[in-house]
């Protein structure tokens, strides 16, 4: 069975850093893409960045792009948000992504989610 849990939500503030992790069971990890999503209170979902299998390419979202970074360490079965210059905009529930196609239909997975506040 698929499990992806989020870690390393928590305060910051503006200009701070975090770290995120995105632990990875029940699949082969290094045959998936993998993406962060994040979601504000009243928003609707927005993907923060995207890294392929391999972690040959990655992509981010506009907001982002310059201040994270994401990666992945295949042989522990886990991706990475490194954030920086935080604002509080920023604040919103991480989650991290993957999905499978099968018989032509797609199946996304996704973890708990890991809050992130950027206050001072």
């Amino acid at each position: 069975q698929v499990a992806l849990v989020e870690s390393g939500g928590g305060l910051v503030q503006p200009g701070g850093s975090l770290i995120l992790s995105c632990s990875g069971s029940g699949f082969t990890f290094s045959k998936y893409d993998m993406r962060w999503y994040r979601q504000a209170t009243g928003k609707e979902r927005e993907l923060v960045a995207y890294i392929e299998k391999s972690a040959n390419h990655t992509h981010y979202g506009d907001s982002v792009k310059g201040r994270f970074t994401i990666s992945r360490d295949n042989a522990k079965n886990t991706m990475y948000l490194q954030m920086n210059s935080l604002k509080p905009e920023d604040t919103a529930t991480y989650y991290c992504n993957t999905w499978r196609i099968s018989g032509g239909r797609t199946s996304e997975f996704w973890g708990q989610g890991t809050l992130i506040t950027v206050s001072s």
